[in-house]
């Protein structure tokens, strides 16, 4: 299906989306062994560890947004071409997110390519094709609880395969990097206060979502991308932000207000690996409020990556 998870060609790259705090006090919880410059992995108190919690947490500072339809994306996935945001290869915060996902490089983009030009190919959050030789072929896969929804084929992720996207670009949507400051809530906090003009730095990238799925479980994932949106959209303050419950604005993909990865499709219980009717509720939490489960065996930490 298609959507558009960022904005234009040359907005969109990044230096590897923001170093947070957030990654490593949830870490400080926890064993921790470095594995690259843009992940850590959590050994105790994860693997194993049944999805969903019953705890409401940020329930206090951010709302909750409700019966929202969420639809599917993922690392390496390339759904339109022809259309600066029609890839999965880079986000809006890491022009190089596939290869930084998985190590993975088997080619490069074309530097006149409209969707991720000069980007490493290669990287797949599923099953990459092994006849196409662009290296543009990755097709999505079922998720089980008995892998912790990880990959079961394809690349071992070097960062968190539990990631998904919001419609509010702070970086490269002029509007979005412009207010950004005024309507993130944790503008002001520890790690971020004083970086409202520093384009190399991002509030979103990195930050934890609670997502309530179909099957009634919740689970956690952090942004590593803008969308689903198209055109100039991608600053939908009052939707990601706001206490009013707002639809989002885009209106396209059954007016979808997020795309979940392929670890938190399964864990959710969605319907479709690849639809756009299933429907969640969420809000963002504090790090310090991520509980035990799998979305922790990998936290990503890297910052924005500029192409």
């Amino acid at each position: 299906m298609v959507r558009a998870s960022r904005p234009t060609p040359g907005a969109r790259s990044p230096t590897r989306s923001t170093t947070r705090a957030t990654g490593l006090t949830v870490a400080a919880r926890l064993a921790v062994v470095v594995v690259g410059a843009g992940a850590v992995v959590l050994l105790l108190g994860c693997r194993g560890a049944a999805p969903g919690t019953t705890a409401d947490p940020g329930a206090e500072r951010y709302p909750l947004h409700t019966d929202i339809v969420a639809t599917t994306f993922w690392v390496g996935e390339v759904f339109d071409p022809s259309v600066p945001d029609g890839s999965q290869v880079c986000s809006t915060y890491d022009a190089q997110w596939a290869f930084h996902w998985s190590g993975a490089s088997t080619g490069v983009v074309p530097g006149d390519a409209e969707a991720c030009p000069g980007a490493p190919l290669g990287g797949c959050d599923g099953v990459a094709g092994d006849t196409d030789p662009a290296g543009t072929s990755c097709e999505t896969e079922p998720r089980t609880a008995e892998n912790d929804f990880f990959p079961s084929s394809g690349a071992v992720p070097l960062e968190n395969p539990f990631y998904l996207d919001l419609p509010y670009d702070d970086l490269h949507d002029p509007i979005g990097f412009a207010q950004r400051c005024e309507v993130i809530p944790w503008a002001d906090d520890p790690g971020y206060a004083g970086r409202c003009e520093d384009r190399t730095f991002s509030y979103m990238k990195n930050r934890w979502v609670a997502i309530t799925g179909p099957n009634g479980t919740t689970c956690y994932g952090q942004v590593e991308d803008a969308g689903p949106s198209h055109d100039d959209l991608y600053h939908d303050a009052e939707y990601v932000f706001g206490d009013t419950d707002a639809r989002p604005a885009q209106e396209k993909f059954n007016n979808a207000g997020l795309d979940v990865s392929p670890a938190l499709n399964g864990c959710l219980g969605f319907a479709d690996l690849d639809g756009d009717q299933d429907r969640v509720s969420w809000r963002f939490v504090d790090d310090d409020d991520v509980p035990p489960g799998p979305w922790l065996r990998i936290v990503t930490t890297s910052g924005v990556t500029l192409g």
